[in-house]
């Protein structure tokens, strides 16, 4: 059941984040937003009659003034969805060593801060969920894209790890996505790799509602029903 749950996402204001705002929204959730292009975010939440704040999930406080900001208006939290990530990918010789830190701040430090933010929440409330995205580069690596790999990976096992400790009141759902319809590629600063992905994006990618639905399928099981594993990827993708 999704109706009147109140959800918090982050990295909201574009792609898998919006899209899975704006579902659960039509399903009756009350979704709080949290992302760093508070332009973009503003727009959302007005279309979508949502509460948000500005957040980078590389700041622990930001994640939980978001969690606060959703208790305060709502009285709880029912699910996390920590979607924010980037990609900045590249080729070991490059040594775009700031580029490799980044993605582990954002995608496995910023799950971590989400945890932390909604863990407290959750155990005073007596349940609650997390649903993270992770990728189909975490049961796969290529060339280019080992770090992004790595970050991916470290949130499979970091959801897995919690689960196993979340005790019979608490949920961990991880969905991993293939090629996506979004911005992804827009961050990838090697001419090569960005101009592959993007011929292989415009060929083969899904569109972001298609993990939105399957985040919705995790989150609207019965309490005793806890979605651990989801991999969404286009038909035709290798």
């Amino acid at each position: 059941m999704i109706k009147d749950k109140v959800v918090v996402i982050t990295g909201a204001s574009s792609g898998i984040g919006a899209a899975t705002a704006t579902l659960l929204a039509e399903r009756g959730a009350k979704v709080v937003l949290g992302a760093r292009r508070k332009d973009r975010l503003d727009e959302l939440a007005t279309k979508l009659g949502a509460v948000s704040l500005p957040t980078d999930v590389r700041h622990p406080e930001d994640v939980a003034n978001l969690v606060r900001l959703a208790r305060e208006q709502h009285g709880r939290v029912d699910v996390l969805v920590g979607n924010a990530g980037i990609a900045p990918l590249s080729r070991f010789d490059d040594l775009r060593s700031d580029d490799w830190n980044a993605m582990f701040d954002v995608n496995v430090k910023g799950v971590l801060n989400g945890i932390a933010a909604a863990l407290p929440v959750f155990r005073a409330q007596g349940a609650g969920q997390f649903v993270h995205t992770a990728s189909t580069a975490a049961y796969r690596t290529v060339p280019a894209m080992a770090v992004y790999a790595a970050t991916k990976t470290a949130v499979r096992t970091i959801s897995e790890g919690l689960r196993q400790e979340a005790g019979p009141s608490l949920r961990v759902s991880l969905v991993s996505p293939g090629i996506i319809a979004t911005d992804f590629v827009d961050g990838i600063a090697d001419p090569a790799e960005k101009a592959r992905l993007t011929s292989a994006r415009d060929a083969l990618a899904i569109p972001p509602e298609s993990i939105a639905r399957a985040i919705a399928f995790a989150i609207e099981q019965p309490a005793d029903v806890d979605v651990n594993e989801i991999v969404v990827r286009p038909t035709a993708q290798a």
